[in-house]
């Protein structure tokens, strides 16, 4: 069972070092952060808790939480991604205000502080290749070897650099990189690459770069330029602090304290971005907002909430070590929230047609249906009733076992909001196929109740045949089927794991009448189905497209499954 009490959430490391920092007055009682998303792929359920946790400690400490992209890197970004990644942190809703920022508004600035980390004798130009600098870095257990340009000349350096940004050299033909010990037992001290030659047009400031900056050189002069107080990184950031600080104590410029937690993993979920292109690019899914991808943007389709899924980020908590959440947690938030504030349709998937023989030929009468029993202001709605009508085909069986409480042949059930009926007959085709039922129904019924006291144990949903709109439903499952597909030992390749029932698309299903004006984004509870949602993209006026976005817990399943 899934414990959702609070009280066992971890003690928060973060807002112990803020709660310290506001004692002794650092950074004058200012608390300050960031959210950096690199725009080059779409945001996903991790960077979701990112952005609860940058944009919510800014907010419990009345500070600031800036937007800013890391587009240091031109031939991976594209302004798509940036569209998408602001629209992902809008609907999850947070406001970053007019404090949206760019790496590339700054580029400027960090040349300038290059320069000057050259004339400190701090920097150098190299004319190693990319795999030379590799072979003189050395190992975890071997110290590096220094590269024979590393004692050029401050004059020559400045010169090699300003024409570097001039264009005068093809990619890869000189880096700048900082000096600072090639015996460092951290491989990232060991002389990193500032800054590399890349003929490639910008998404946002076109062409007029040729050499653009390293992550590890940007994000800390990004946040010392924006006056951030804590910056808070994933785990793996950890290796780079000592180059963070290092950078901003050799240019004696403002500086923030970057502070480091473990990165949301998830059952069940692939959570790379470069592993997620894979999906996308050799068509595994139907791109980044599929809504099998663990993208927002993607769960957002499914029909997701945000209100969901920042309770999700705000449960799993704050962490220093490195774990995996179990995937029905989230789910578990997503039907909560769901159950109460979605309201209640009936639809049949997999239509058997029932003909109610007894009741009156061209009779139609509306019968009332409550809208959610968890809200009792969502009122109640009108459902037509007719001689035929649709049932989902596993609520028949011609022969039943003992535990299957629903319609079979001379047995009575209740259809909800309507009538007791009683199957008489079944009609099958020349396979054997049940096609059609043949039933009667007690008119003293009305509403599902018995005014001889006499009870039924089993009530089904159904749909009028004359009153019924056709939809498309899609029926979502986990893509993968294997609890952590990224580190299983089985097989090297993740998508070996990809789960191929992930996606049925069930055509030709009926559902009430009151869904026809339902549009992109409209959440409901089919009764006894499932949660599901209009589609945000394939569906229109003239055609209804719904995505499942959770099952509803179904006994029957598990009872058929431990036969």
């Amino acid at each position: 069972m899934i414990n959702t009490d609070k009280n066992t959430i971890k003690t928060n490391f973060i807002k112990e070092i803020i709660n310290e920092d506001m004692k002794t007055g650092k950074y004058e009682g200012r608390v300050h952060t960031r959210f950096p998303p690199e725009p080059n792929g779409f945001l996903h359920i991790g960077h979701a808790k990112s952005i609860a946790i940058n944009f919510g400690i800014a907010n419990e400490y009345g500070g600031k939480c800036n937007l800013r992209f890391d587009d240091t890197n031109p031939t991976k970004e594209e302004e798509m991604y940036v569209k998408s990644i602001i629209e992902d942190i809008k609907w999850l809703g947070y406001d970053w205000e007019n404090r949206l920022y760019f790496a590339s508004d700054y580029f400027e600035k960090f040349y300038e502080y290059a320069v000057q980390l050259i004339k400190n004798g701090k920097a150098f130009v190299c004319d190693l290749n990319a795999e030379e600098i590799r072979e003189h870095r050395g190992t975890l257990i071997e110290p590096g070897k220094e590269s024979s340009y590393r004692n050029r000349s401050i004059k020559e350096n400045l010169d090699l650099f300003e024409r570097m940004r001039s264009g005068e050299f093809p990619n890869g033909a000189r880096t700048l990189r900082a000096k600072i010990d090639m015996s460092s037992s951290n491989l990232n001290m060991r002389d990193p690459v500032i800054y590399r030659i890349l003929h490639a047009k910008h998404h946002n400031t076109g062409d007029e770069w040729c050499i653009y900056p390293m992550y590890d050189w940007a994000h800390g002069l990004e946040d010392s330029i924006e006056k951030i107080t804590h910056s808070i990184c994933t785990l793996e950031f950890e290796d780079h602090r000592p180059l963070y600080n290092w950078f901003l104590n050799e240019l004696d410029v403002y500086h923030p304290q970057q502070i480091e937690f473990a990165r949301l993993n998830l059952s069940y979920t692939i959570m790379s971005k470069r592993k997620l292109l894979e999906l996308v690019e050799e068509n595994h899914v139907f791109g980044w907002n599929d809504p099998r991808m663990p993208t927002i943007s993607g769960m957002r389709r499914r029909g997701y909430t945000s209100t969901a899924i920042r309770k999700f980020s705000e449960r799993v908590g704050i962490a220093k070590r490195a774990n995996i959440a179990e995937i029905d947690l989230l789910e578990f938030y997503i039907r909560e929230d769901l159950n109460k504030n979605s309201e209640r349709r009936m639809a049949v998937i997999n239509p058997l047609k029932v003909v109610v023989e007894n009741y009156p030929e061209g009779k139609m009468e509306e019968l009332e249906a409550i809208n959610n029993p968890e809200d009792e202001s969502a009122g109640k709605r009108k459902i037509p009733f007719s001689k035929e009508i649709y049932i989902e085909k596993s609520d028949f069986m011609e022969n039943p076992p003992k535990k299957f409480f629903r319609l079979g042949l001379g047995r009575e059930v209740r259809l909800r909001y309507a009538y007791f009926i009683t199957c008489t007959d079944v009609i099958k085709d020349e396979s054997g196929e049940v096609i059609e039922l043949r039933c009667t129904y007690d008119p003293e019924t009305k509403g599902g109740s018995a005014p001889d006291g006499r009870k039924v144990k089993g009530t089904i949903h159904w749909i009028s045949a004359e009153h019924a709109i056709n939809a498309e439903v899609r029926l979502y499952d986990r893509l993968f089927n294997h609890s952590n597909p990224a580190g299983a030992k089985e097989n090297d390749d993740f998508k070996a794991f990809t789960n191929p029932n992930s996606l049925e698309i069930k055509n030709n299903c009926y559902l009430e009448p009151s869904l026809k004006n339902a549009i992109p984004g409209d959440r409901f509870q089919f009764e006894r189905i499932g949660y599901f949602c209009v589609d945000r993209y394939d569906s229109s006026s003239d055609k209804l497209v719904f995505n499942r976005t959770a099952t509803l817990r179904d006994t029957w399943a598990k009872i058929q499954k431990s036969q």
